[in-house]
């Protein structure tokens, strides 16, 4: 079995399923969504992260970097990546805790315990939820940490964009209590144009998983010119009415807020041009869903 990488775990959160839970974040996934919140996670490979707000241009990291990937001049802190090994030697200098790295590789033995440390947080009918990223990149592992988890108790939850053999569902599924399945949009053109890939697949899968019974719950980012049309939805509405096991949509509108993890990441910025969605939009896209289906239509705050 092979080790998981792992961006981050995020403790006492309350937007990854229900209850509080602690969120395990994996890198490495299909899509390249133009608004993805989480660039950082899109490679499988450990990254450098520079975060420029807290830099004060002290020098002590170009001191240790042995490949000399750090370069300051008039006030500017350059980094030639290409260059990185990533021995760290740069972030244990840097005492303000603008560099980091990120990506580690775990077992699932490792990552239990880590995980026990929320155990009584649980109790409010919490528990873990695995996102990224894409999990499914690694079905055999979380497939694995599910198992250890619920030898003890803790609900699990699977957070997936979709686009990934069905296969590594079958492997998953058995020590799965919810799935949180992302909608990104109906329409397979423009699907593509904003997240490099189709959603045939994708589409495929959820149909699959109404089949099995397994609780479904369909998460849609509402972007302003993107995916935010009438008919989209009403596309959407039809199609997950016909998906037995969806227990809630919930809709969650676009906000620019991950412009800085791109510039940690060294990444150009893909992330559209476009406001909040207006709350009377996001109503009425909701109301649309409403008509057709006879689950909770949250729209997130």
């Amino acid at each position: 079995m092979n080790d998981i990488p792992i961006a981050a775990i995020r403790r006492l959160t309350l937007h990854d399923g229900p209850g509080t839970r602690t969120t395990v974040f994996v890198k490495g996934c299909p899509l390249r969504c133009r608004w993805c919140h989480n660039p950082e996670c899109i490679s499988a490979k450990p990254q450098l992260l520079f975060h420029d707000n807290l830099c004060v241009g002290c020098g002590k990291c170009a001191e240790a970097c042995p490949e000399g990937c750090h370069a300051f001049s008039e006030g500017c802190h350059a980094i030639d990546r290409s260059r990185c090994r990533l021995c760290g030697k740069c972030v244990d200098e840097c005492w303000r805790g603008a560099l980091e790295i990120c990506g580690r590789d775990y077992t699932p033995e490792e990552l239990l315990p880590l995980l026990m440390r929320d155990a009584a947080f649980y109790e409010s009918g919490g528990g873990v939820t695995i996102s990224g990223g894409e999990p499914l990149l690694y079905a055999e592992t979380v497939a694995c940490l599910f198992s250890l988890l619920r030898e003890w108790g803790v609900r699990t939850a699977l957070d997936t964009c979709g686009e990934a053999p069905w296969e590594a569902f079958e492997a998953v599924l058995p020590f799965t209590d919810l799935v949180l399945f992302d909608i990104k949009g109906m329409d397979t053109e423009r699907h593509c144009a904003n997240t490099g890939h189709g959603n045939e697949r994708i589409h495929d899968n959820l149909r699959r998983l109404g089949a099995c019974g397994v609780p479904v719950e369909v998460r849609m980012p509402v972007v302003p010119g993107c995916n935010d049309g009438e008919g989209e939805f009403e596309a959407a509405a039809t199609f997950l009415a016909q998906i037995p096991s969806l227990v809630a949509v919930r809709l969650l509108p676009y906000r620019a807020l991950a412009r800085s993890k791109y510039r940690a990441v060294g990444m150009a910025d893909t992330m559209p041009d476009a406001p909040t969605p207006d709350s009377a939009i996001l109503e009425s896209r909701a109301a649309i869903l409403r008509c057709s289906l006879a689950v909770p239509v949250i729209v997130a705050q």
